[in-house]
């Protein structure tokens, strides 16, 4: 119990610093994302009234040409003013999340190649006017671009970094409790009483009080021979 709750704990640890760093890397990028985002928004709004006014059907091309345009026109503006506001109020409202900052980061890169070749179409075709207003929100959706691609690759580095510190701490966690323990040191503690030896006195051969009669010779009563008969 006491180990599974160790490994519970050390690889929360690293996740609370995950956590901690990339909000810390957002905090501090904070002022610059939510000011590309009003610029974004801005070049967005701007890009589609500019597209509105103009009048592809005059334009010196052929009929191929014009239709084409006037299909990424309506690409466009559909993206302008559908897509691309609910993408960014999701990222401004949630600029920690890697997610909705990729998905705005690979909304505007499709944006900006459609964007790119109608505004070449207008400077080829149309009226000069109508190519240096539109070329000037491009540079800006560019530049966003850009900006938003450097930041989400830079929090996708850190979170990578932090995730791969985690796993090589779990690995080792793993590997250090898969391992056999270590015998316990077993204490032998010996409850037997000891066996009282019991002394054996010698006994002493001293008479108390009595005395073992020894025979001597001169105490043996003598043995009468028999009177001689006479004749």
């Amino acid at each position: 119990m006491r180990a599974a709750a160790l490994l519970i704990f050390v690889t929360a640890l690293p996740l609370l610093a995950i956590a901690q760093t990339s909000a810390g890397s957002i905090d501090a990028a904070a002022p610059a994302i939510s000011a590309n985002l009003d610029k974004l928004q801005s070049a967005a709004s701007r890009a589609n009234i500019d597209i509105s006014r103009m009048r592809i059907e005059k334009w010196k091309a052929d009929g191929a040409s014009k239709q084409q345009a006037e299909a990424n026109a309506d690409s466009i503006q559909r993206n302008l003013t559908q897509a691309l506001p609910g993408l960014i109020a999701n990222f401004r409202a949630a600029p920690r999340d890697m997610d909705a900052g990729f998905k705005l980061y690979r909304n505007l890169n499709a944006l900006y190649d459609v964007m790119a070749s109608f505004t070449e179409s207008a400077g080829a075709f149309g009226p000069r006017s109508d190519y240096e207003e539109l070329a000037q929100q491009l540079d800006v959706i560019d530049s966003v671009r850009h900006d938003l691609g450097n930041e989400v690759e830079a929090l996708t580095a850190s979170a990578q970094s932090e995730l791969d510190r985690l796993r090589t701490q779990v690995r080792t966690m793993q590997q250090a409790s898969a391992a056999p323990p270590s015998p316990p040191k077993k204490v032998i503690v010996d409850d037997t009483e000891p066996v009282k030896k019991t002394s054996h006195k010698k006994k002493s051969n001293s008479t108390n009080g009595s005395s073992t009669s020894k025979s001597t010779p001169g105490d043996q009563s003598t043995t009468q021979t028999p009177a001689a008969k006479f004749q």
